[in-house]
């Protein structure tokens, strides 16, 4: 599809249409929407930054690309003066005290946000259903989840309420919401785009990531997002890609595929033929495709989430109602403390904060957390050695299509499996694209660290072979 950024852009030089009336439009889409996406609107913001938008326009000055374009912001983001609730109980009336970077730095670009988008609590789950607000329809099949932890985000672009929409991935919360909704989601290079502002859940695998419907508008969006900040040491100073440099795909000659993804018995037999026919369109294209080794699934998801679990333990002991949150007073500060965690976190977050303590615990923490991180570091060097032989890995995006709303409620493990083949990538803080072709969940397309250009040289490239 082509890019919907410039198509509007060009709408609004041309004046053609109105910022003021592009983005009513789309909050009384937000608004009448029945699939559960928004958790808050941002709407007076809004129709104040398209009025000046618009005053801008009428005065003969130019205006730049994201200038006015409406887009949708995962709450688990700050943004200063909105209520932040990271669809949770606990910080369900929390104020944002300042702007998380990337958001600042889209809002700066003149990018203009309509909405807090539902998801699940503070990142905890592959569906959507862990929130207050209750379960994200999927946008495909209203019976289905909208998958996770960024199901609104990636329902609002299905549905077009939003241009694009802002997630956070951490081990395949953008990627996987993208292909539940046959949309475009990018997990790119740790680092590459700054972490302040965004609430952590497990901080050496959290990434901003944005969500669009065509290629062309993840790259501008990635591009206004990305470098170094002081507020995030992890940063690192990154190129702008330009739209021609991904335009051709002449310097990718070899991809690879983990066979032990295909040949998994968790794989659906539609999700596993397709994905194998995509393979022999690419053959056909005269690119090699080589059989890659991996590590077996059920590895990879128990290391990723045992590092998740004990830095999202790390992390939210700081949300106790005495600095943040709302507070259940008790008989002494030990019971205050208890009780308001307890009644206010989830069910999940409950399950990873008491997984994560246990892992990091005396007499463990040995045994399962430091087997974890070197298991992980095995898990880079794989990577090192594989894009040493191939220029791009490709993989469906999840083994299984969506479930029925309710389903993963019933069986947590069957959750966390899951994501089998998005972790991997999030354990590497490889650049990873979710794109909408190849099976019923879409397709990944990974690359080597620091190279984003080139995974999304190739879904460009994808687009017309696949």
């Amino acid at each position: 599809m082509d890019s919907q950024i410039h198509m509007i852009h060009q709408q609004l030089v041309n004046k053609e249409i109105t910022c003021t009336a592009l983005v009513q439009e789309k909050l009384n889409l937000l608004k009448q929407n029945t699939h559960n996406t928004v958790n808050s609107l941002l709407d007076k913001m809004a129709l104040n930054l398209a009025a000046k938008v618009d005053a801008k326009i009428a005065n003969g000055e130019t205006i730049g690309l994201l200038e006015g374009i409406p887009f949708g912001i995962k709450d688990v983001y700050m943004v200063q003066g909105t209520i932040t609730t990271a669809s949770s109980e606990l910080l369900k009336n929390y104020k944002s005290a300042y702007t998380a970077t990337a958001i600042q730095k889209l809002l700066d670009a003149g990018a203009i946000p309509l909405v807090k988008e539902n998801c699940d609590s503070f990142g905890h789950g592959s569906s959507s259903e862990n929130t207050i607000f209750g379960a994200v329809k999927n946008a495909i099949n209203p019976e289905l989840v909208g998958g996770g932890s960024s199901g609104g985000s990636a329902v609002n672009v299905a549905l077009d309420y939003t241009v694009f929409s802002i997630g956070g991935d951490t081990g395949g919360s953008v990627r996987q919401p993208a292909g539940y909704n046959h949309v475009y989601g990018l997990k790119p290079t740790y680092g590459r785009i700054s972490r302040y502002g965004l609430m952590a859940y497990a901080s050496s695998t959290d990434c901003v990531g944005p969500i669009a419907k065509s290629v062309e508008d993840i790259r501008i969006v990635l591009n206004v997002m990305s470098g170094q900040d002081a507020k995030d040491q992890t940063t690192y100073a990154s190129e702008s890609i330009s739209e021609e440099s991904i335009e051709t795909s002449e310097d990718i000659k070899t991809v690879g595929y983990f066979k032990n993804f295909i040949e998994s018995e968790a794989i659906d037999n539609k999700v596993k033929s397709d994905f194998l026919a995509a393979i022999e369109k690419i053959k056909a294209k005269g690119i090699e495709v080589k059989a890659l080794d991996f590590f077996e699934s059920n590895t990879l998801v128990s290391t990723y989430y045992t590092l998740a679990m004990a830095e999202t333990a790390s992390n939210l002991s700081r949300l106790d109602g005495t600095n943040y949150g709302n507070r259940i007073e008790s008989e002494n500060l030990k019971e205050t403390y208890a009780v308001t965690r307890s009644e206010n976190f989830s069910e999940e977050t409950k399950r990873r904060i008491v997984g994560g303590n246990q892992v990091l615990s005396q007499g463990f923490s040995d045994e399962i957390y430091l087997k974890g991180l070197a298991l992980r570091d095995a898990i880079s060097n794989n990577f090192e050695k594989d894009f040493s032989e191939v220029d791009i890995i490709i993989s469906p995006v999840t083994p299984s299509t969506p479930p029925k709303i309710g389903d993963s409620l019933k069986d947590p493990l069957a959750m966390y499996l899951s994501d089998a083949y998005t972790v991997g990538f999030s354990l590497g803080q490889l650049p990873t694209l979710t794109i909408p072709q190849g099976t019923e969940t879409g397709m990944q397309i990974t690359a080597a660290k620091n190279n984003d250009e080139l995974v999304l040289k190739f879904a460009n490239f994808l687009k017309d072979t696949i």
